[in-house]
């Protein structure tokens, strides 16, 4: 009876997961959707690049921009230089972008920072569509002329692919590439394949005029994308994938940073979990449908404590969460396989695989420091790049 009991509860925490990446891992392999002919022309197309202390990759992150293929609609390239201790305006305002300088000692973080931003576009521009890039970003050379046919064939609000910038840094960026592969690549393209918001990851994404205005950004946790995005789906409106476009941007290669910026990231994410599951349960039983994949994909756990929580299923002698969890780590398989061969990865890329045991003890190592997160505001901290390091 107590087995029975114990493995059926690891399996019920693990089922909404398994379920969301069986199916996104079925529509990201199958033909992406593609967006429509034109159906409006856009005034302005405004590229927003927060920066906190980016003096070191600023210039490089404007370059890439400009030398980017140049959209028909007009671009505005403007940083916001947030409670910045360093150059990073002077820099930018040195190739020629436009920079709005922001100091509140209060009011601490990139989403403040795009409030900011987001609410002087609307007051004081013509701009009809934002783009949203970091500041150690480089966009492929058709970000700009992508995002602007997806506005002008109707979308709202959109996202592009998103990728490691430092690969072959170490085998820890390597193995986060991986990981991007699947949840940068496959699941919004999984997504937008059955109709649903593709999600927003933080870069490389942007919205309308109109649905700046319906739905006033607010969202000021350390995960601010993933808070934004619950707003516009609760408002009824989707992110567009944009499957053929991608940004790219560095991550952290030692232990200790990387260990302060995925505590901060997965600690969001579970405060996430708990403020908003049961809300999004709840519209959707009580009529809309749209709010139901939101909430799967919030309690589909890093994948790591999902494979875990599998793992706890699987050794529970009791048959029928046993053969669950086969079937559950399974799909994890196929989801990390699906996830290489749609994001284009290469044999350096397999091999990394071998370090994921590793990477899992690292998670559990650092759990702590996440759950401590997931209870208390984080503030807007710079993770070291590479160069740094």
């Amino acid at each position: 009876m107590i087995l029975s009991l114990l493995g059926s509860t690891a399996a019920a925490a693990t089922l909404p997961g398994s379920l969301e990446l069986l199916a996104l891992t079925v529509g990201g392999v199958l033909p992406p959707r593609r967006l429509g002919q034109p159906v409006r022309t856009l005034r302005r197309l405004s590229i927003v690049i927060p920066a906190h202390n980016e003096a070191a990759s600023i210039t490089a992150c404007l370059r890439s921009l400009q030398l980017a293929d140049r959209p028909a609609t007009p671009c505005d390239f403007i940083v916001i230089a947030d409670n910045c201790l360093d150059d990073t305006a002077s820099r930018a305002r040195g190739v020629g972008a436009t920079v709005w300088e922001r100091r509140d000692d209060t009011a601490r973080g990139k989403g403040f920072a795009l409030e900011f931003a987001f609410q002087r576009l609307m007051s004081e521009t013509d701009t009809d569509a934002v783009l949203i890039v970091d500041a150690d970003t480089e966009v492929a050379p058709n970000f700009l002329t992508a995002s602007e046919a997806a506005f002008a064939a109707g979308a709202e609000a959109v996202q592009s692919a998103y990728h490691v910038k430092n690969i072959d840094d170490s085998t820890r960026t390597r193995l986060m590439n991986v990981a991007f592969l699947a949840f940068n690549v496959l699941r919004p393209r999984g997504r937008a394949r059955w109709g649903l918001s593709a999600g927003i990851l933080g870069n490389g994404w942007g919205m309308s005029r109109t649905c700046l205005q319906s739905v006033p950004y607010n969202a000021h946790s350390v995960v601010e994308d993933l808070e934004h995005h619950i707003a516009l789906v609760r408002a009824g409106f989707k992110v567009e994938f944009l499957h053929d476009t991608y940004v790219r941007a560095e991550m952290p290669s030692d232990d200790k940073a990387a260990d302060t910026q995925r505590a901060r990231w997965e600690g969001g994410r579970f405060r996430m979990i708990r403020e908003h599951v049961p809300s999004l349960l709840r519209q959707a039983a009580t009529g809309t449908p749209r709010a139901l994949e939101p909430a799967f994909e919030l309690m589909l756990l890093p994948l790591a404590y999902h494979v875990a929580g599998l793992g706890v299923a699987l050794v529970i002698p009791f048959p029928p969460s046993q053969l669950y969890a086969l079937g559950g780590l399974g799909v994890v398989a196929a989801h990390v396989a699906a996830g290489l061969a749609v994001g284009g990865a290469d044999l350096k890329d397999i091999r990394a695989l071998a370090a994921a045991p590793r990477y899992m003890l690292w998670k559990a190592g650092i759990l702590p420091a996440i759950l401590s997160a997931s209870v208390k505001d984080q503030a807007w901290v710079r993770t070291l790049r590479a160069a740094e390091q």
